[in-house]
């Protein structure tokens, strides 16, 4: 299926060309009928004689209704533009086309209605010459009269020609669905509808929905159910679970974990100066209309601050319009949908530089050297293609940025081990800290010889650490498991309270008392011995086990009890839990 949308001036015959065309009423409410106006927008579909399906947003004409029109526009690739032979180019007719330009929309075709009432010749020339202005470049044009029929054949060849040049769909992209309508139906709940201009939905598939995950419940297109839908596409997805008032115009359907909400943007202005734009102004992107406020940059670039978040990339394609001149002051191409602050003087101006050299195509390389550090999820959010694995741990890294990491990490290693010689190293989340990274699996990353992890500390060498772990092997040398060296043999190898404190801390020993030390796995291993031997035990049943002193003894089966590991009983005795 291809999707194109209409456009012209109010009462041009727009809906009567689409009717002709599809057999379809795209009028879906009785005050258009009535009115013989189209108020919001309207969906019809048909086959084309090469067999190629097209479906047809139908646009509103009125000035008042042209918020409705954009939303229908915004997420289509082609346009109809429809002039009436009678009337030639009229007012919305240029602010239909200003949409257009402005959105970038580059494939379309000029349809010139009503040539039963007039000459065509004079309007068909004057609209191409407006059009040719734009990037829709020299359009084909058909005359035709959708109450005679006149013409219909020659458009229809025309529309397989125009649908034939239409760049093909990205498939396997992930969805982002602007709904542009969304209502009940008794018996299924919620329906929303949209253009999906890439990606495919199945139905069961999840979708993200604003803060919250939805369930695809059910899918149709062209009016008949369907298991998957694949770009481009009209279609309707009935969601399960949500009310109809939490949805609606200018929300988006989004593949889990694709896209970022922001209300934050740089971008570059096409059309009028960023200067001269006013402070508020409505920014239309896909079915939303959203209020921002605009700050100039340069010449050509503006931070917009957005009423609301929306999910946007780089390279997004919106527009520019003041409701209350009518006025479309240009398009958006979004360049930077993750900005950072300006909050210093002078930033603004630099800022300005930076976007000057951005072209809104995204660039994994060129990303990377700008922010320097960034999570790769991150950054597919923002429609950069990773084109090469990230640095480490799934994080990109500018090159000259991993390089100073790593040479700032051993001068914070070695003068922490400066400042603390009885420590075994640095903490790697006191590292982490110091090098101001996010992520303690960066931080590892960087530990490189000459540098050391062990136990959760970083090293860069031989320390005084390392002969405290040789005097306390000497220490215990030839000792039972459960025995604490005396005080004075402790003395003489030099580890005094100090020393002794660092191994502590370090995990090298466990402290029971002052001056009575022991192994650091002697909790695990006098656990091991008592859970042999027959309970309740007595004090002196479980030092002859432990093969240890009274010294020893009382205050390990005391830390014992404090870790929950035994029972003290009434009687004294204890048991292993």
């Amino acid at each position: 299926m291809h999707v194109l949308a209409t456009a012209g001036h109010v009462d041009h015959g727009k809906s009567t060309l689409v009717r002709a065309l599809t057999g379809m009423e795209p009028d879906r409410w009785a005050e258009e009928r009535r009115r013989g106006m189209t108020i919001d927008l309207g969906f019809a579909w048909t086959t084309l004689p090469s067999g190629v399906t097209v479906a047809f947003v139908d646009v509103p004409g009125h000035e008042r209704f042209v918020p409705n029109m954009l939303a229908g526009v915004g997420p289509v690739p082609a346009a109809m533009i429809v002039v009436a032979a009678d009337e030639g180019w009229m007012p919305q007719s240029a602010e239909h086309l200003a949409a257009l330009a402005a959105l970038d929309v580059r494939h379309g075709l000029l349809v010139v209605t009503r040539s039963d009432l007039a000459d065509p010749s004079a309007a068909i020339a004057e609209a191409r010459a407006e059009i040719a202005r734009t990037a829709l470049g020299d359009v084909p044009a058909v005359a035709v009269s959708g109450v005679t029929g006149a013409g219909l054949d020659e458009l229809r060849a025309e529309l397989d020609e125009l649908l034939a040049t239409l760049p093909g769909p990205e498939i396997e992209a992930p969805v982002r669905l602007w709904i542009d309508r969304a209502f009940t139906v008794k018996g299924a709940g919620t329906v929303v509808t949209g253009t999906l201009g890439a990606g495919r939905i199945r139905t069961g598939d999840e979708l993200v929905l604003g803060d919250r995950t939805v369930r695809a419940r059910g899918l149709q297109s062209m009016g008949a159910p369907e298991p998957e839908v694949a770009a481009v596409a009209r279609v309707a997805v009935n969601l399960r679970g949500v009310e109809k008032d939490a949805v609606g115009r200018g929300d988006a359907l989004l593949s889990p974990g694709q896209f970022r909400g922001t209300d934050l943007i740089d971008v570059r202005v096409h059309g009028d100066p960023a200067a001269d734009l006013p402070a508020t102004i409505t920014f239309h992107i896909g079915s939303a209309a959203v209020p921002v406020h605009v700050r100039p940059l340069g010449e050509d670039t503006a931070r917009l601050r957005l009423a609301r978040p929306l999910p946007l990339r780089i390279g997004d394609r919106g527009l520019l319009r003041d409701p209350g001149k009518h006025h479309v002051a240009g398009g958006v191409t979004v360049l930077d949908c993750v900005p950072p602050g300006l909050s210093r003087r002078g930033s603004a101006a630099a800022r300005a530089a930076v976007l000057s050299e951005m072209d809104g195509v995204p660039d994994l390389a060129g990303e990377v050297a700008r922010r320097r550090l960034i999570r790769a999820g991150d950054l597919a959010a923002m429609g950069v293609p990773l084109s090469s694995p990230p640095t480490v741990a799934g994080w990109f890294v500018a090159p000259d940025l991993w390089s100073e990491l790593s040479e700032r990490a051993g001068r914070q290693v070695a003068d922490y081990q400066k400042a603390n010689p009885l420590e075994p190293g640095m903490p790697v989340d006191a590292l982490r800290h110091r090098l101001e990274l996010p992520d303690r699996a960066l931080t590892e990353a960087l530990i490189r010889p000459p540098l050391i992890l062990r136990n959760g500390r970083v090293s860069a060498g031989r320390s005084d650490m390392s002969d405290l772990e040789a005097l306390i092997g000497k220490a215990f040398d030839g000792l039972p498991a459960h025995t604490a060296p005396e005080a004075n043999d402790l003395t003489a190898l030099g580890l005094g309270p100090r020393q002794l404190a660092a191994a502590v801390r370090t995990g090298l020993l466990i402290q029971l008392a002052p001056q009575v030390v022991l192994r650091a796995d002697a909790v695990e291993t006098a656990a091991a011995v008592l859970s042999r031997i027959s309970t309740p035990f007595t004090l002196s049943e479980a030092r002859q086990a432990l093969n240890t002193t009274r010294r020893v003894a009382v205050p390990l089966l005391e830390l014992l009890d404090k870790r929950g590991i035994t029972r003290r009983l009434p009687d004294d005795r204890r048991t292993v839990t």
